[in-house]
């Protein structure tokens, strides 16, 4: 009651609303996320009281994950790593004329998510503390390699391809400086990749391109008149039809969100998985099932009370948000262990107040704006697709704040496409990356420490079990039931010297690697390889059979297509040119009116919105955000002449 009688406070509530509002705004903006929020906002909590300063960053932070649906429905760009999932069947819903229902049963889920993981942290934090210090390296070993199996559930029409993928996406983990040996993996002499490849760069880029490219392609996202602005009430009854998979995935979301290490990308594609094992009414997954958005958005939500247990009751944070967090509390004098529960009890309470009540305003705030929200899905593409290029490769700009980001941008862009184009599951690449290093980094730890006794702990033979049973259940044809696509004709022998040819560059550059930074990269080389013999065997069995070897590859590309990809791929560049020559406003500017000047927008709207978009741009990314833009030719020369 002491809690709540702070947090109902007018400077209080004030406080939650602000950091609400932040929180969606940044979670609309492809590339920004979370992480940066808590960021921005944590030197602004410093002349605040405890209360008003949580308030705040659990404002932000709670939403998110609520706001960032709306570019993942509509345009089917992510706005943080936790749509990921969500645009897989959300994006779908749009283009089939139901934005409204996508939308609708996103915030709903959101919401019962969010509610359901503060009421986990409300009720967990006496409980789960032993539970938490039980877990060792093996444990979360254990887990990575339970979420790395969720393939079988990701590879959509073509199981090798989709393991190639995602031994693909793996190998792509292992760029960088190797934690055991500080050696140097696939970095070309390019300090920029010490630390890897940027996370949210390449996955813009492979989800975020190739659906914008797609957008170029067509008139409209859906056709105008079609009722996209209807449909929020029937997605909020989708998902209070589906409470049990709610509550499930909500479950999980909390469960692996107290746990050190695992991402949202993570939970979001376990939380799919596990949806897909049942399809129920509609169409399969990927082409609009509403359980595809119901799934990850629930499990999202309650991954933030999940993320709060080990970091209140242990002072060890779920994540890198959470981890500033931590140090905003300490800068307040609450120092997160035991006591939390004893002398800070109020502030304890306090907190999970804070995380019901932003849940409740920012799914309120999103619902009551999902009708006009849903309209742009019927806005000419024309005018849509060249905003969110410029917003996509401004949000890539800030992995690192460096040119390279949007290098790596257009790299996967292209890649993307190319997958999109013959039906390579992306879903299974974009797992791969995030967990390999995870995989790695949990062995050689728990190799270190526990030695062969590693593979005899409880929770490594219980993943055992659920994996063979996970193979039984898939061979068995079970598995298809719950929604997995039809099996496609066999696949061009093409794709095998693809995965013959990666496999072999990586064995041949491991060479010169230690022992130990070659061992898993070798190990995955070895799997791609066992792949690709299937993948060749089986376009030879067909085309013994009297089948085309290069069947069902893919279908004759659509010229309108190949202008959006052209289109695209040209844009970035001409971008990151007039970011080095003339500045980023100009450029954003002169980008979007071009773009709508080719598509047939007349000359004055066209400079218009490309002004009111320079203007968002330099609001955004100037003043909020500060962006430490790389020095233009311009800039240059003015400051040498005057």
């Amino acid at each position: 009651m002491a809690a709540l009688a702070e947090m109902l406070e007018p400077l209080r509530l004030a406080m939650l609303v602000v950091g609400v509002c932040a929180g969606l705004v940044i979670g609309v903006i492809p590339g920004i996320g979370g992480l940066f929020g808590m960021a921005l906002l944590i030197p602004l909590s410093f002349g605040l009281d405890p209360y008003s300063a949580i308030a705040l960053l659990l404002g932000m932070s709670s939403v998110t994950t609520t706001s960032d649906t709306i570019p993942a429905v509509l345009i089917g760009v992510p706005g943080t790593v936790g749509a990921m999932a969500t645009v897989v069947d959300g994006h779908a819903l749009a283009r089939r004329n139901q934005a409204g229902r996508a939308l609708g049963a996103a915030y709903s889920a959101s919401l019962l998510g969010g509610l359901f993981g503060a009421f986990i942290l409300a009720v967990s934090l006496p409980f789960l503390k032993p539970l938490v210090l039980m877990l060792r390296t093996p444990d979360f070993l254990a887990i990575t390699l339970l979420g790395l199996s969720l393939v079988a559930l990701l590879v959509g029409r073509d199981p090798l391809k989709g393991f190639a993928a995602a031994g693909a996406g793996v190998i792509l983990s292992f760029v960088g400086v190797d934690d055991q040996t500080a050696a140097h993996r696939w970095t070309f002499g390019q300090v920029y990749l010490w630390e890897g490849l940027p996370l949210g760069a390449l996955f813009l880029g492979l989800f975020g391109i190739p659906e914008i490219a797609s957008m170029m392609s067509r008139k409209a996202i859906a056709e105008p008149g079609s009722g996209v602005t209807t449909g929020v009430r029937e997605g909020i009854g989708d998902t209070l039809r589906e409470w049990r998979l709610v509550l499930q995935c909500s479950g999980i979301g909390a469960l692996l969100g107290a746990l050190p290490g695992v991402g949202l990308s993570v939970v979001s594609w376990i939380a799919y998985g596990f949806a897909r094992r049942r399809r129920g009414d509609g169409p399969p997954f990927g082409e609009g099932n509403i359980r595809g958005v119901i799934g990850p958005e629930s499990a999202n939500n309650a991954t933030d009370g999940g993320s709060l247990i080990p970091t209140i009751a242990l002072g060890i944070p779920g994540g890198a948000g959470t981890a500033l967090l931590l140090g905003a509390l300490i800068v307040h004098g609450i120092v997160p262990g035991p006591h939390m529960l004893e002398a800070n009890a109020s502030v304890t309470v306090a907190m999970i107040f804070s995380l019901a009540m932003a849940n409740v305003i920012g799914a309120g705030l999103c619902l009551a704006f999902s009708g006009a929200l849903s309209r742009v899905a019927s806005v000419g593409s024309h005018i849509i697709a060249p905003i969110a290029l410029v917003f996509v490769i401004l949000g890539a700009f800030q992995s690192s704040a460096s040119i390279h980001d949007v290098v790596v941008l257009l790299c996967f862009g292209v890649v993307g496409m190319l997958m999109k184009a013959r039906e390579w599951p992306r879903p299974a690449l974009a797992l791969g990356f995030v967990l390999g290093e995870l995989v790695e980094r949990n062995f050689f730890l728990s190799w270190q420490i526990f030695g062969w006794s590693t593979f005899l702990r409880p929770s490594f033979l219980l993943v055992a079990l659920l994996l063979a049973g996970q193979i039984l259940w898939h061979l068995s044809g079970r598995g298809r039931r719950g929604g997995a696509l039809p099996s496609s004709p066999p696949g061009s022998a093409w794709n095998a010297v693809v995965v013959f040819t990666i496999a072999g560059f990586v064995l041949v550059t491991a060479r010169d690697l230690p022992a130990g930074a070659a061992l898993f990269p070798s190990a995955t080389a070895f799997f791609l390889l066992v792949v690709a013999a299937a993948m060749l065997s089986r376009a030879l069995l067909a085309a013994r059979r009297g089948g085309v070897a290069g069947a069902g590859a893919t279908a004759a590309a659509d010229p309108a297509s190949g202008r959006g990809a052209a289109a695209v791929v040209l844009g970035i560049p001409v971008f990151l040119a007039g970011l080095l020559i003339v500045g980023p406003l100009p450029s954003s500017g002169l980008l979007v009116a071009a773009t709508m000047w080719w598509g047939g927008e007349g000359r004055t709207r066209s400079l218009v919105t490309g002004a009111a978009v320079a203007l968002v741009v330099h609001l955004v990314f100037d003043r909020l955000i500060s962006t430490p833009w790389p020095r233009s030719l311009l800039e240059t020369v003015w400051s040498v002449l005057f």
